[in-house]
């Protein structure tokens, strides 16, 4: 083989593939993950419901007259519920020595969250004119849905900053 031919050669070098059982594995990783988000979110809005519920309709109904009121503090408890699980939890690995900003971030993250429903309802309600109560209820589930996404991301980008611990076996 001549000088010409070595640099008309047109191969290229490319990075081995990645292997499928390292593909697979990442895969399994991000849907556990994104499982145990999933039940801690639940659990929060158990708690955020159920809170809501026992103050205005429980024993004594303790802030019966007050649904804001109400609402604000079954709000705070699912919050704080929802950054202790994911933090010790879902994002365990990822969680920072920083407890105070992951905090307030994740609450900030939370508060802006919770507005999506609330506009994709107005939106629905107001600009489109669907009045109806299911047209009410997708778009609160849109909204959910948006907010849900969004709070996921949020925490992995801002919240949940810490360097990840690869699993030993």
């Amino acid at each position: 083989m001549s000088a010409s031919d070595e640099l008309t050669d047109d191969r290229t070098v490319s990075a081995p593939p990645v292997a499928p059982a390292v593909r697979a594995a990442a895969l399994r990783a991000r849907a556990y993950e994104l499982a145990r988000f999933l039940s801690v979110g639940g659990i929060a809005f158990v708690v955020d419901l159920g809170l809501f519920n026992l103050l205005r309709f429980g024993p004594g109904e303790v802030l019966g007259h007050k649904p804001l009121t109400a609402k604000v503090i079954s709000v705070v408890a699912a919050t704080l519920v929802a950054w202790l699980g994911n933090r010790h939890w879902t994002f365990s690995q990822q969680r920072t020595d920083r407890r105070a900003r992951e905090l307030a971030v994740f609450a900030g993250i939370n508060v802006v969250c919770a507005l999506i429903p609330v506009l994709t309802l107005a939106f629905s309600h107001y600009t489109l004119g669907q009045t109806t109560a299911l047209a009410d209820n997708v778009a609160t589930v849109i909204g959910i849905g948006i907010g849900t996404v969004l709070r996921y991301l949020g925490y992995k980008r801002w919240v949940f900053t810490g360097l990840r611990v690869p699993a030993t076996t």
